[in-house]
């Protein structure tokens, strides 16, 4: 395993802001930094990093950590791959020791999780190419002309028609069926487990290594809903993962580039025609963290969405995403009626790449499908068409660039650029660039714990005081076992690396949670009177712990004293006036 002191090393070495950034598109809000959480979907930026405490935190989903919880969670690696990667990063070399018996554990797990996925790839792969059961599968791949080079290369599966296929395949090769439970390829109720996929093409997620990390069903007929996923895993985060990103990067690497389509048929035909720079969404928008993850690998992007109205959303969506990240994107444009498959079913792979080069800048294109579905014939349009125009436009960071849209849009709409900027409201930033008012929406559980828990953290002078006063009588539940954590792991220091590296021996998930949220959001408590904020909150905890008394004391006046009810709530009376004995 690795020695302690390197992945210091590597912490030390490293920046959060610098590896977040590297996936999510971050803006500086106060003291921390601010962006959409790459861990759930958004619109209002809720996740933090806060780069001197090094601790990332969303207040949207709770989850939080350090550097490396943030690529463990993001790239689905254990605690020894994310160091690794980071030290890669930074030119630190690894020298392995020992390992710890939670890290055996951790690593462990995901071993198992990725050996079930395997076995669980190869029983779907020999059920298409051997079985009886996979014979419709095979007719449906053969009238899509998909030559078994292709599904080899795809390691596509079929799911039968059966309640537990999959389930007798994974008990009989010794899987811990709870363990699978885990990654959602198998499900439990009542009349016992059952597979998740039924009578489905199967189609492999793969991630950047190639290895499986989580499936995609489709339907041979017309039956909705088409395409099932596997659901979010230890190993498979669906808005931080690129279906064919392992078969596209030699590709991306020789040309600098990629192509983003929609579904995992779009993917295969492009591949199949020689055009391997390609990948897909996993059945979801395409999010920060996927432009993030392009961004590592190519310098320019092409979008291949359908070109209905919910393509064209997406269309514009992910060219506010690469205007975000700085990264130049173009729109390929097919004729009405066709997606990738139709069109290279009946043209060559050269008409193909005669559109692509024929690709319109996002900008341009987003500009253009705004003309065209709402005419500029009128001042009421044209001032709607701006307010759509004008937060987009604000995204655009080349200066050069920036300018010449502006002579190009006001030429489009008959105005002059005094009056575009007097519209933009002199530069000042949009309503979906406004800084988040943090205090409507980081709201903690337990104001005044919350508190307490921040000075322990941030005054070393606070914490005798704390300890004298008795933990138990100030802290409970999570709060209670992390505030003795926290005083183990400082013994009386002020060590913010010792902090963030505490991050990553919490294994309860609600302490991990409590933890990143406290460490992202205790900004009001820097430069207070630490002992007035304490002497505050124990009188606020003081009072709390007198109304708990007298509700208490409600209830026992009703209840017959003999009941078992009666006796609990005597107890925990008794407990309460204890506690409130030594405040």
């Amino acid at each position: 395993m690795i020695p302690e002191e390197k992945v210091r090393e590597v912490a030390e070495r490293l920046s959060i802001v610098e590896v977040v950034s590297d996936y999510v598109p971050l803006r500086r809000a106060g003291s921390n930094f601010l962006g959409l959480c790459p861990f759930h979907a958004e619109k209002t930026p809720s996740f933090n990093v806060n780069p001197a405490r090094e601790i990332f935190h969303c207040f949207g989903c709770g989850a939080g950590g350090n550097a490396f919880s943030f690529i463990m969670k993001i790239e689905g690696l254990s605690f020894p791959e994310a160091v690794k990667l980071l030290a890669r990063k930074t030119g630190i070399e690894i020298e392995e020791r020992q390992l710890t018996p939670s890290e055996i554990k951790s690593q462990d797990e995901y071993a198992q999780f990725r050996q079930i996925n395997d076995l669980t790839t190869s029983y779907y792969r020999s059920v298409l190419l051997n079985s009886q059961e996979g014979e419709p599968a095979r007719q449906y791949l053969g009238k899509r002309s998909v030559e078994p080079d292709i599904s080899d290369a795809y390691r596509l599966g079929f799911a039968p028609d059966r309640r537990d296929g999959l389930v007798k395949h994974l008990k009989n090769n010794g899987v811990d069926l709870d363990t699978a439970l885990k990654l959602g390829i198998v499900r439990k109720s009542d009349a016992g487990w059952y597979d998740l996929f039924r009578n489905r093409l199967i189609f492999p997620i793969r991630d950047a290594r190639g290895q499986v990390i989580a499936f995609a069903g489709r339907v041979l007929d017309a039956a909705l809903p088409k395409y099932i996923n596997s659901p979010e895993s230890p190993l498979y985060h669906k808005s931080s993962v690129l279906f064919g990103l392992d078969m596209a990067l030699p590709s991306i690497r020789t040309g600098n580039s990629v192509i983003i389509v929609e579904g995992y048929f779009d993917h295969l035909a492009l591949y199949r025609a020689g055009v391997q720079n390609v990948v897909a969404t996993c059945g979801t928008a395409l999010t920060s963290a996927h432009t993030g993850l392009i961004k590592r690998h190519a310098e320019r992007v092409y979008t291949l969405f359908d070109s209905d109205n919910a393509g064209k959303k997406a269309t514009i969506r992910s060219m506010e995403l690469f205007l975000e990240q700085r990264i130049p994107a173009y729109v390929i444009s097919l004729p009405a009626g066709d997606d990738p498959d139709s069109f290279l079913a009946a043209h060559q792979a050269e008409e193909f790449a005669a559109l692509r080069d024929k690709a319109r800048p996002a900008f341009e294109y987003f500009v253009r499908s705004l003309l065209a579905d709402t005419p500029p014939d009128s001042v009421d349009s044209k001032v709607r068409i701006i307010d759509d125009i004008v937060p987009r436009f604000r995204k655009i960071a080349d200066s050069v660039e920036r300018d010449l849209y502006e002579k190009e849009i006001c030429r489009l709409l008959g105005i002059t650029t005094h009056a575009f900027r007097k519209r933009m409201g002199g530069g000042t930033l949009s309503h979906q660039e406004a800084p988040v008012n943090q205090s409507n929406t980081m709201q903690p559980s337990d104001n005044i714990q919350d508190t307490l828990l921040a000075l322990l953290l941030n005054y070393p002078e606070a914490r005798g005081e704390i300890v004298r006063s008795g933990l138990d009588t100030i802290f409970s539940d999570d709060y209670l076992e992390l505030a003795r954590l926290v005083l183990d792991r400082l013994d009386g220091s002020d060590n913010r690396q010792m902090l963030s590296q505490l991050a990553e021996t919490l294994e309860k998930p609600e302490q991990k949670t409590l933890f990143s949220r406290i460490m992202v959001s205790d900004g009001y408590l820097v430069d207070i009177e630490w002992r007035a904020v304490f002497d505050q909150c124990t009188r606020s905890h003081e009072k709390k712990q007198l109304a708990s008394i007298k509700d208490i004391a409600a209830r026992l006046a009703v209840l017959d004293t003999s009941s078992p009810e009666y006796g609990l709530l005597l107890k925990q009376a008794d407990t309460l006036r204890t506690r409130k004995s030594k405040l």
